[in-house]
């Protein structure tokens, strides 16, 4: 595959059409339709996109207008994305898991004039808000949708939008896209925000391909390219797997299929034989979890194998790999290796991290096990990725490897990473003072507080508004305990707490699989509320802070702990749909119970 044709595209649309007519009937993008995997080629998708933009002109799109896709993963949504460019008009993603509150700050905010939407659950917070805030009244349905009190809204059925005369389709597409420059806007990502509104994120066509090429280097040059295969898990909605899972194996050449979600996860890893994998971190500390579980039961070698793996993952973290490390490495390559490549289809040769920090514990394991991971670091302001751990950089998996190609990092005098390049942002739509806040003399400000080592290798310490800033002035970084805290096989969530305040304190979710063996083992029903009003139930919990206080100074140490009611859920407004969780939303739920910790 000719990946410098990457950098001399003009526009996202036009790579697509050139793929498409160097792929022709190779598949593009495969979902599990009715029980069989059903692959759409990429000449068909490209077909698709030119009709779909032209019957998007015809029903009175024009040249800049926002066009909102509600839609869960699936083919369809790639190909709308590239129809609404194909069309001259900004793609505008919006998370399945919004409220119809969310939806109206989106409709109204970017003043969306047309809708893609999924199927007929999703309209249930959609259609409200469309009536109310009177944006997107044109909804182009993928699957069939209620038309009933649907008052001013306009339904356009997904199959007679992508019927017609495709080559007059495609000649108008081709002329309409010839006139793309990459400074171009291409869509609007509304950035989901661990606090207040999110903000509208302008993403030209350059600073996604810029993204692509870069990547696409490392995958090329350190993995080496094949016919590659992404499996799809996280929402192409978020910005990362919107590049990651979309537009870089778009740009490769490769095959994406579309997860059927987290509990079918395992056996679509199996089904599909990925090669490449984009996930978030807390799917890697739940599977990792899983898996050592698993073989702990096995007992005997296997657990004798396991403490080897994890020896070695410590020392690949610190970078004491080498010689020594070689009996380890050959004896889990004869064992447990093997078992572990196959869980995750057999082909996978890179598992790549991004949307927030990776625990290096996590990473580590990982890499013992045989499983290449590359950590990347971003924001979707950067369309989004800045940085990744790859292997010809010498992988350091307590730092996020050294900038991808083409893009300038320097630490500010504070500690903050301040990023320029192709990549970065127009701005926030609409929002010209946030906009200069962040980009200031070409420099985005990227609100993490970090520092690049002898290498060349970024580290991040933490973000600058997350800080705790204890009674006594010293800084404590929240995220490193907490991710700390959520390895202990006791604990599956946690928030750290203590600005101002004289010591750490913790709200913690206990891990239900754990709550049930112990209730098992200690003859108490399995109820988590009534568990966490038992003392020796919350002494069990408090030894696993004692574990994790062994490691940690003086001023991090989690002094006192407060259970939570419930898991941290994006339903529950606690997390964000990228599993990160909300903090102010959080503390205004327990604020009452943190305090009286102290």
């Amino acid at each position: 595959m000719q990946l410098v044709d990457i950098d001399n595209a003009t526009s996202l649309v036009a790579l697509f059409l050139q793929r498409a007519g160097e792929r022709g009937d190779k598949p593009f993008l495969t979902a599990k339709i009715d029980g069989e995997w059903t692959s759409t080629s990429y000449a068909e998708a490209a077909e698709q996109v030119c009709l779909l933009a032209e019957k998007l002109r015809s029903i009175g799109l024009r040249d800049g207008d926002r066009v909102m896709v509600v839609a869960e993963n699936r083919p369809e949504w790639c190909i709308a994305d590239l129809a609404i460019m194909a069309a001259g008009c900004i793609t505008t993603p919006a998370y399945t898991t919004n409220t119809e509150r969310d939806h109206s700050h989106v409709l109204d905010d970017s003043g969306a004039s047309a809708v893609v939407v999924g199927n007929a659950k999703l309209t249930k917070a959609l259609f409200p808000a469309i009536m109310k805030t009177g944006r997107g009244q044109q909804v182009i349905a993928i699957e069939s949708v209620p038309s009933s009190q649907s008052g001013s809204i306009e339904i356009h059925q997904w199959a007679e939008m992508t019927s017609g005369d495709a080559a007059a389709a495609r000649k108008a597409v081709d002329a309409r896209i010839a006139g793309f420059t990459r400074r171009d806007m291409a869509c609007i990502i509304y950035t989901s925000g661990t606090s207040g509104a999110p903000r509208g994120v302008m993403l030209h066509h350059g600073a996604i391909l810029s993204n692509v090429s870069a990547a696409a280097h490392v995958i090329e040059h350190d993995l080496g390219w094949e016919e590659e295969r992404f499996l799809s898990f996280l929402p192409l909605s978020h910005a990362f797997e919107h590049t990651a899972g979309f537009y870089l194996p778009l740009g490769l050449g490769a095959d994406i299929w579309f997860s059927e979600g987290l509990d079918k996860l395992s056996s679509n890893l199996e089904e599909a034989s990925p090669t490449v994998m984009v996930v978030v971190p807390r799917l890697f500390e739940v599977l990792r979890g899983k898996m050592i579980k698993a073989i702990e039961k096995q007992g005997g070698l296997a657990r004798f194998l396991l403490g080897r793996a994890f020896a070695l993952g410590e020392k690949q973290v610190s970078g004491r790999d080498g010689l020594l490390t070689k009996p380890d490495e050959m004896l889990l390559s004869a064992t447990l290796r093997p078992k572990i490549k196959q869980r995750f289809g057999g082909r996978v040769k890179a598992l790549v991290s991004g949307g927030a920090p990776l625990n290096p514990e996590v990473g580590g394991f990982f890499q013992a096990m045989g499983l290449t991971m590359l950590q990347g670091y971003g924001q979707t302001e950067s369309a989004p990725v800045i940085a990744c751990n790859y292997p010809s950089a010498g992988i350091k998996l307590d730092t996020v490897g050294p900038p991808l190609r083409g893009v300038e990092v320097k630490i500010a005098d504070d500690g903050e990473i301040l990023v320029r390049g192709e990549l970065v942002m127009l701005g926030y739509w609409q929002r010209p003072e946030d906009t200069e806040n962040a980009i200031r003399d070409g420099w985005l400000h990227t609100g993490d507080v970090g520092h690049i080592d002898s290498k060349g290798r970024i580290k991040i310490t933490d973000r600058k508004k997350d800080i705790i800033v204890n009674d006594k002035g010293d800084n404590v970084a929240p995220q490193k305990l907490e991710g700390m805290l959520t390895l202990q096989p006791e604990i599956s969530q946690a928030m750290v707490s203590g600005d101002k305040r004289p010591y750490m304190v913790a709200l913690v979710v206990p891990d239900p699989e754990w709550a049930v063996q112990w209730a098992r083992e200690n003859g108490e029903p399995f109820d988590m509320a009534a568990l966490q009003e038992l003392p020796a139930f919350r002494s069990a919990i408090k030894t696993a802070i004692d574990r994790t206080n062994q490691d940690l100074s003086v001023i991090e140490k989690i002094r006192k702990f407060v259970l939570a009611d419930e898991a941290f859920t994006v339903d529950n407004n606690m997390m964000t749909p990228t599993m990160k969780i909300r903090r102010m939303q959080i503390r205004e739920n327990y604020q009452d119970q943190l305090d009286d910790l102290y």
